[in-house]
């Protein structure tokens, strides 16, 4: 199968490597320090064993150059997609699939939704409308990710922890294609199971993610630090119990309790969220699709997140002070 990965970064890098070592035709798309260390010395993947492999694949930076693909999967952040949209038609052809690999609210959230918002767009994640504009609902699945991994030095990939892959159609159908979609990611050796409701899993992901991340990133604290510290896990909980409610108004049915989703990141141990490590490296952070839009969705449904609100504006003010003044924020030893 031809598949471009567009967004060679951590996760779209670990697809990119596993999908190569299966034997897929595999392009990615990178720009900057990135692409000029994968065309020198291939992306290396280093695993959660300390095990080290390097794959050597095609890479560009101009999409158009990638030609048609069966399958590309959009691997950047949520922030990034608008401003590649316009270009992904160069790669299709009839029965080309869209995989969205995003974290937090996509901007598909209420496309074939069948509920009372159906088709309604949400600003926070896809303002003025470009991405809905430009991709066609009809190519879209949906994924779920839930690997951590992160980029230790240009071209230079590491696999932290977890291997799954959770896919869907965003109607909750269950297709052909999806069911490839899946195979595929299976035989590059993840755990790919097919969901029937992919906005249930979404927020079972997000309701971490909406919490931990700002809390991480305003605290430099890792997934550990916030669960034993009591002050940071109430407020961590608070926030979690605002996105049930406001979930459960949008029809969604939590399979794990509050609690065990707490416990969960807590058993990850002392790692930094991604929103930490955008913040320490000067990127600007995924706060749209993490958490503006779980702000505007509970003004969509009249649902109260007094603690959420809280958290959105802090770190929004935290991301525009670090961009105004180009810089960065992390902690250094004193010694």
């Amino acid at each position: 199968m031809k598949i471009c990965i567009v967004g060679a970064g951590a996760i779209g890098g670990l697809l990119g490597v596993k999908l190569a070592q299966a034997g897929e035709d595999v392009t990615l798309i990178a720009r900057g320090p990135q692409l000029a260390a994968i065309r020198a010395n291939g992306m290396k993947l280093v695993e959660e064993d300390g095990s080290e492999s390097v794959v050597r694949t095609k890479a560009t930076d101009r999409i158009a150059e990638a030609g048609s693909q069966d399958l590309v999967i959009l691997g950047m952040k949520a922030h990034q997609l608008a401003a590649v949209v316009k270009d992904l038609p160069a790669m299709y052809h009839a029965e080309t699939t869209v995989l969205t690999a995003q974290n937090g609210v996509p901007w598909w959230y209420f496309m074939k939704h069948g509920g009372p918002h159906d088709g309604q767009r949400l600003e926070s994640v896809d303002p003025g409308g470009v991405i809905a504009d430009h991709l066609p609902i009809e190519r879209v699945v949906g994924a779920v990710v839930y690997p951590a991994a992160e980029i230790v030095s240009p071209g230079v990939l590491k696999h932290i922890e977890g291997n799954r892959f959770s896919v869907g159609e965003i109607d909750g159908a269950d297709t052909p294609r999806i069911r490839l979609v899946s195979e595929v990611l299976r035989k590059a050796g993840f755990k790919a199971p097919v969901l029937t409701d992919i906005r249930s899993e979404i927020w079972t992901k997000l309701w971490g993610n909406l919490s931990f991340n700002p809390v991480s990133a305003l605290t430099h604290a890792t997934l550990v630090d916030i669960c034993q510290f009591p002050l940071t896990r109430e407020l961590a909980a608070r926030m979690m119990s605002e996105a049930q409610t406001l979930a459960e108004s949008l029809g969604i049915r939590f399979k794990v309790t509050l609690e065990k989703r707490i416990a969960g990141a807590e058993a990850v141990g002392p790692h930094k969220t991604s929103m930490l490590q955008d913040i320490e490296a000067g990127r600007p952070p995924e706060i749209a699709a993490l958490i503006g839009s779980v702000v505007e969705l509970g003004r969509i449904t009249g649902t109260p997140t007094p603690h959420i609100d809280a958290i959105h504006a802090v770190v929004s003010l935290l991301a525009k002070t670090l961009q105004d003044g180009m810089g960065k924020l992390k902690i250094q030893p004193t010694l």
